[in-house]
């Protein structure tokens, strides 16, 4: 496929206007706005970067990239465990949700309007029961998509949806928000590479802080996002 072709695709599938919901999950930054943990663009770009080096950012580029290898591979029961294992991987019931209705939603999208021979057999392997970066590898691979390029789109997909929720919390405008693109630029580009680079076995997290947020979330009294 051509240079052009890949990026019209991914700029397709990863845009806010793709029908995923992206919009309606905050990962659960709106608990920790509304307890001023994260207050302004400063502290919202080391939650980020944190998440991208050591949180849900790194295991999300991981297991897309791991789903990518096996999609090409014609590798469907490991693909349909690697589904299974990155569900389990989701922290609270909130992030699960998240992923999951995310998953469905992207591969059900793409079989409706992009479809290819990957997607239909992991339909066919989880049931729909599957996380987005799974979802999102799996696509890649089907339609020859080079891996980097997937990963460094994915990742920043990831980067600007956390970023819309904390213009729209905080909140910030939208010259911030450039600008916490911009400065996570390299931190994205950091993990894109090592997950590239890497395997399934470097899988793992330490964000508890964000883990625990998406657990109270849950139970927040007032709230605009679903997790």
């Amino acid at each position: 496929m051509t240079d052009e072709r890949a990026l019209y695709r991914l700029m397709t599938w990863l845009t806010p206007s793709f029908p995923i919901g992206a919009f309606s999950y905050s990962h659960g930054l709106e608990w920790v706005i509304e307890q001023g943990i994260i207050r302004d663009a400063g502290t919202l770009q080391d939650w980020i970067a944190d998440l991208l080096a050591i949180g849900s950012g790194r295991n999300d580029a991981i297991l897309c990239a791991e789903a990518w290898r096996r999609a090409k591979s014609e590798d469907w029961q490991g693909l349909a465990e690697l589904a299974e294992l990155g569900l389990a991987l989701a922290p609270s019931a909130e992030r699960h949700l998240e992923t999951r209705m995310q998953g469905r939603a992207f591969a059900g999208t793409i079989a409706a309007s992009w479809p290819c021979a990957a997607v239909t057999r992991l339909l066919e392997v989880t049931d729909g029961e599957v996380g987005y970066p799974v979802a999102v590898g799996t696509t890649a691979a089907g339609h020859g998509l080079a891996l980097p390029e997937t990963i460094g789109a994915y990742l920043h997909a990831f980067v600007s949806t956390l970023i819309s929720v904390g213009i729209r919390l905080i909140p910030l405008g939208q010259t911030d928000g450039q600008r916490l693109l911009a400065a996570l630029e390299p931190h994205a580009a950091d993990m894109s590479a090592r997950a590239v680079a890497g395997s399934i076995e470097d899988l793992g997290a330490a964000t508890f802080l964000a883990d625990i947020a998406s657990m109270n979330h849950e139970t927040q009294y007032t709230r605009l996002f679903r997790s």
